[in-house]
């Protein structure tokens, strides 16, 4: 492709050598580059690509995107912002995918995966070609991969918007994490509706300061074109703080603030899943025709207030991308939760309850949710969050340890998880000293294992007749599940059904490294 036609969406600083009039391919990562590519040279966590173009060079590349000039025989190309140069490359040599999609972008600090799925499975009771990108997986026709990160890299995130084209497909739903934000990753993505669910306290580190992350957080919405659709919360202050901002055209939504377009009439949660109705008050127009006032009957089979709020916004992304009434009843009915979202894995002398866990607003849902249901003593085992800093490590060990005293739990079996773990999701021994800090001084009992077989299988080991088993924790425990099942099978085979004792996990991409045991 024409070097110049990929660089239209760029400020060039300035070059040096000279530069080839095509390249055949991009590459951010020194040994994915073959003959004639171009290599973009980004400044990462961990390494830095500047430092690797000369093996760039070696394996072929003809020039490289860069934000300072690299004593390298190689023709370069300075710019401010080489994740941003990358972003808006990829959309040209992919032919603006996105631009062919109707795509939709949630973004929130608790909510957004849950939130996905409800859209997809909304869009899969319409009958839509779909695919949905976010904290699980990346989804097509054709194409099933558990993620790594929650919104990909730009290169990769383009490519797969190229490949959803070319399977014909129409809808895609996505994750937009603030380090997407930051990162770059998503611009040039052509966002047809942005949502932002709601704000909290979480990456404090990761981005400097409170003030930091929502700034990143507020860019999706702000940031959306005039055609677009912004969902917003009339529930959150900051997000409806952005209804007067954002350029694109507004559906608001609320459960105590009853005055937007979508509003709760009446809500069911004596069994803890919710039957209501959502009021659409006023006529929405959209590219797809209006749709007047009316009532939607959501029956939810997924339990907790959050799930409520979760399915406001699907409700509402649902009425602006054509979805009529029955299919969006329907396929909210047909949703049954996502993985490791408050999911009840084993149901029978005890329960063992596996859920991501990932900050104070999760726990403190998780916990209370808990605090609901029958039970005898609460088993808790949890993965300490690597490589979230300390802040969020501290705000998740406070909680942990008021619902201890609250809901008298005995003993935390913590872990570290370090052989399940890749570098991005290890746990530093800063995050290590804040949560026994934090635990030791309220008087919380804890025990810290690096191995998360020995931690859950201990757990497991001391449940009883009527207790509830917590498996929590974000990427350490994903794995946890399947060992907490497993355990049980070896020690219990020949009084169990192998099939119904997995039906649970059978399906799950998150843990890739841990196989459900044989059938004995």
């Amino acid at each position: 492709m024409k070097l110049s036609d990929l660089l239209i969406d760029i400020d060039v600083l300035e070059t040096r050598g000279e530069l080839p009039l095509s390249v055949s391919a991009l590459a951010n990562d020194s040994r994915e580059v073959t003959t004639d590519s171009c290599f973009i040279c980004i400044e990462g966590y961990r390494v830095d690509g500047h430092d690797y173009l000369d093996q760039a060079l070696q394996k072929g590349a003809c020039v490289a995107v860069v934000t300072r000039f690299v004593d390298v025989d190689i023709a370069q190309i300075r710019v401010a912002d080489s994740r941003f140069a990358m972003a808006a490359m990829a959309h040209r040599y992919y032919q603006m995918p996105s631009q062919k999609l109707f795509l939709v972008g949630i973004t929130a600090t608790n909510g957004k995966t849950s939130t996905t799925f409800m859209i997809d499975q909304i869009y899969k009771a319409a009958a839509f070609k779909r695919a949905i990108i976010g904290t699980v997986k990346t989804e097509f026709e054709g194409f099933s991969d558990p993620s790594v990160l929650t919104t990909p890299e730009s290169l990769t995130l383009q490519r797969f918007f190229s490949e959803m084209v070319a399977h014909a497909v129409s809808y895609c739903t996505m994750e937009v994490s603030s380090s997407g934000l930051e990162l770059e990753r998503v611009a040039m993505a052509d966002f047809d509706v942005v949502a932002l669910n709601n704000i909290s306290h979480e990456h404090i580190d990761q981005h400097g300061s409170f003030e930091a992350y929502l700034k990143h957080k507020k860019k999706l919405i702000l940031g959306a074109k005039p055609t677009a659709w912004a969902i917003l919360n009339l529930d959150d202050a900051v997000s409806k703080s952005l209804i007067a901002e954002t350029p694109a055209k507004v559906l608001t939504y609320g459960y105590a603030d009853k005055s937007g377009d979508l509003a709760v009439t009446q809500l069911d949660l004596s069994s803890g899943k919710a039957r209501m109705t959502v009021r659409l008050n006023r006529p929405v127009k959209t590219e797809f025709g209006t749709v007047a006032p009316t009532d939607y009957q959501i029956v939810l089979n997924v339990a907790g207030f959050h799930s409520v709020m979760n399915s406001l916004v699907a409700v509402a992304v649902a009425i602006v991308s054509g979805v009529d009434k029955a299919t969006i009843e329907r396929g909210l009915a047909d949703y049954n939760g996502v993985e490791r979202r408050f999911q009840i894995v084993y149901d029978k002398d005890f329960k063992i309850v596996d859920d991501h866990f990932a900050n104070a607003g999760n726990i403190d849902v998780t916990f209370k949710t808990l605090s609901l249901m029958a039970r005898q003593k609460i088993v808790f085992c949890y993965a300490i969050r690597g490589n979230r800093g300390v802040t969020t490590n501290r705000e998740n060990a406070e909680r942990i340890a008021h619902w201890a005293k609250r809901l008298d739990i005995g003993h935390v079996y913590a872990t570290l998880s370090k052989n399940h773990v890749i570098w991005k999701d290890e746990v530093s021994a800063a995050e290590i000293a804040v949560f026994k800090e934090v635990l030791d001084a309220a008087g919380v009992s804890y025990s810290i294992d690096d191995d998360l077989t020995k931690a859950v299988e201990t757990a497991v080991g001391v449940a009883e007749q009527g207790d509830i088993v917590l498996l929590a924790g974000c990427q350490g425990m994903d794995c946890g599940a399947h060992i907490a099942l497993n355990k049980l099978y070896r020690d219990n085979f020949a009084k169990m059904d192998w099939q119904a004792h997995y039906r649970a996990i059978k399906d799950r991409v998150c843990c890739q490294g841990e196989k459900i045991c044989e059938r004995l």
